[in-house]
Formats: structure tokens, sequence, C-alpha cells
């Protein structure tokens, strides 16, 4: 597979890259400082811990819609397209949401909605305007997006939503919230806007600072127009999403692996014991190169992962995504957890940048399938066959 970027990608990366200059990692403390003040007294100066201003900002570049089409608000652009902005947003721990609303709620709304509905959604997310959630997991849920307790009964020319869901990322943000409900054809998808009567959202903090909500409706009454495609039919559209948001995560994971990985090996030149840098000591030259090889198969795998995300073809979208999710639960993981053994005590450390990435590469292992979920989808789908 060639892996070289043509012209427009190193343009588009290197001003992802550029945009994050004005990003460190010193700006998501500030935000997670803020959303999460000393004591359990919330400081409401930036409650969601993202930016609107940063987030129109975003859409002024074109990100929040680059990989949707062009009738729809969009770029018409790959998802390969947008995983160049995310590998470079991964390296300073941007906070902005566009993995959980661009990607995995706006991908549903994509595979689920008519073009109606999407431009109804998407068009004001691209500009900057609102944002979006995906609330599809539920309890005892596990990764399957057709085990749904949460009911949607039809009630004149409307629907009746009552049921709880869980760690819906950017639900305690969102302006709509996309919630999947079993209905009597099936699981569909409805959209509830934010402030609906019988809505309730609890703001959770997740692992890595960043936050999510918990969601609760009670009798919440939506439209006709707010069922999201055809009745019964959103398992596909969510299981698409959920790839796409793998995908994504796998090459915002890839450009957490490839800064640590400099990071430590960095440190290893400056720190010293017996007046020699720490570096040159071939044990753990042995384990940067340990290192090296995993962010190396992380960046193919999260490629093929990306390039694949959106294929018709359900099968093999499901295998290069499932590779590169393994990939990054296992190389991804071993890197972050090298980085925090080569620092020494001070990896640990919540004032060292070091355990910021590694809470959130924890993360992102968890979320849209882990490592055995991964491998069993994997080992499940059909062998490849020969020409």
């Amino acid at each position: 597979m060639d892996f070289e970027l043509n012209a427009d990608q190193k343009l588009l990366k290197d001003s992802a890259a550029q945009f994050t200059k004005s990003s460190p990692v010193s700006r998501f403390r500030k935000l997670r400082s803020h959303a999460w003040a000393h004591g359990g007294h919330e400081v409401v100066s930036h409650p969601q811990g993202w930016e609107p201003a940063v987030w129109k900002q975003m859409a002024e570049l074109g990100w929040l819609g680059l990989f949707y089409p062009e009738d729809v608000g969009g770029l018409g652009l790959s998802f390969f397209d947008l995983s160049l902005v995310l590998e470079e947003l991964g390296k300073t721990l941007v906070p902005e949401p566009i993995l959980a609303s661009v990607v995995l709620a706006g991908g549903a709304v994509l595979k689920a909605g008519t073009l109606e509905q999407q431009k109804r959604f998407l068009q004001p997310m691209a500009d900057g305007k609102t944002s979006l959630a995906l609330a599809w997991a539920e309890k005892d849920g596990r990764y399957d997006a057709s085990r749904v307790s949460t009911t949607a009964k039809k009630e004149g020319g409307s629907w009746s939503l009552s049921g709880e869901k869980v760690w819906a990322l950017n639900g305690h943000a969102a302006d709509t919230i996309l919630v999947s409900a079993k209905t009597d054809a099936g699981v569909s998808l409805f959209a509830v806007p934010k402030g609906a009567a019988g809505l309730s959202l609890e703001s959770v903090k997740t692992m890595d600072g960043q936050r999510a909500a918990r969601v609760r409706l009670s009798n919440v009454v939506v439209g006709a127009e707010d069922l999201l495609g055809a009745e019964g039919g959103a398992v596909p559209a969510i299981e698409a999403a959920l790839d796409l948001a793998a995908a994504g995560a796998c090459a915002e994971g890839f450009g957490i692996a490839s800064t640590v990985l400099w990071m430590t090996v960095n440190y290893l030149q400056v720190r010293k014991q017996f007046n020699v840098p720490i570096g040159s000591f071939q044990a753990l030259q042995h384990r940067s190169v340990d290192m090296f090889v995993e962010t190396e198969l992380l960046k193919s795998t999260a490629i093929l992962g990306c390039v694949k995300a959106d294929s018709e073809d359900v099968n093999e979208r499901k295998r290069a995504v499932s590779v590169a999710k393994a990939q990054l639960a296992a190389g991804g993981k071993a890197v972050v957890q090298s980085a925090i053994q080569l620092h020494g005590g001070i990896g640990i450390t919540d004032e060292h940048d070091v355990g910021l990435y590694f809470k959130r590469m924890s993360v992102l292992n968890a979320l849209f399938g882990d490592e055995e979920f991964h491998l069993a989808r994997y080992a499940s789908l059909p062998s490849f066959e020969p020409a």
C-alpha cells in the first residue's frame, strides 16, 4: 500500500499541526481544571470542557464537515483525510469533540438519516454552530448496538421515549442527542433536542479528564420528523458509525503514541545516571526500539482502518477496523506503558504530560470496542478466499 500523502493531504496535515501550537497540552489542563475544580465545586467558565470559540475556528478550517458530502454542507473529502487531522489533534490532547460529535454522532446521521435530516443536523455543526452526541450504550450492552432496553412508543404522530443511556460522549454539551430505542419494528434512532421535557443529563467525568453524560429519558416526546431514517433500521447505521469512530480513535492513538515515543527518547538523552545519559544504556535502547516498532505497526493498521472505515463492503470494513483497534489496544498500550516506566516515578504523576497521554490512550482502547471485542469480531468474519 502506498502511504505517501498527496499535496492536499500534506497541506491539511500541516495546517492541523500548526493549529496545535495554539492548543498545547497546557490548554487541556486548564480546561480540565476549569471543568473540575478542587473540592468538588465546578467552575462554570468552560463547564463542557471545551471552547465553543475553538469549535467555530475548526469549522472555519473546514474540519467539522470535512468528510461530509457537499450537498449537506461538507467538503466531500474522505474519512482518511479527517484522520490526518485527528492524528495531529491527538498529539496535544485537543479536547474539542470531533471524534464524539463529528465522527460518531455525525456518522450515525449520515448512515441513518434522510438527505433532509442530514442537512438539518450536519450543516449547522459543519458551520460550528452546534454539536451532537450519540447515546447508544446501555449498562448491559457490552458494545452491542442491538441490545437496547430504552423504548419508543408511537403516540399519534409522535414518539414517547423512556430509558437510560450511559457514557454518551459530548452528551453533556450537545445541542441534539441521538438516542437508540426499541420500537415494534426493531431498534430505531431518534433526535432529542437538549432541554426536552423529561430529558435528564448527568455530567460524568471520564478517566482522561474529559466528560460524557448519563442520559435518562422519561416519556420524552419527539415528532415523527425526529425518527432518523426507517423505523427499525438503526443497528447497521450505528455499527457503521462506531467503526468510523473506532478508526478515528486509532488515528488519534497513533498521534499520541508517536508523541510519547519521542518524548521518551528525548528524556533518555537528558536524564543522567553515573554521569551519563540513561539513553546510552543498551537495555533502554532496546525498549525504545520496541516502542518504535509498535508505533509503526499502529501507524500502518490505523491508515488501513481509516481508509476502509467508510467502505461499502461491511466485512472488509470490519476486518480493517478490528485489526487497527486490536493493535491500538496492544501496541498503543505497550508504548504508553513503556513511556511511564522509562520516565520513572515522575511518569505516574498527574503533573507530567506522559500521564495524561497514558490516560487518554486507555480511554481510546475502551471506546467503540475493546481488544477482546475486536479480536472476537475479526475471528467471526468470513476468511479471505484465494483468487
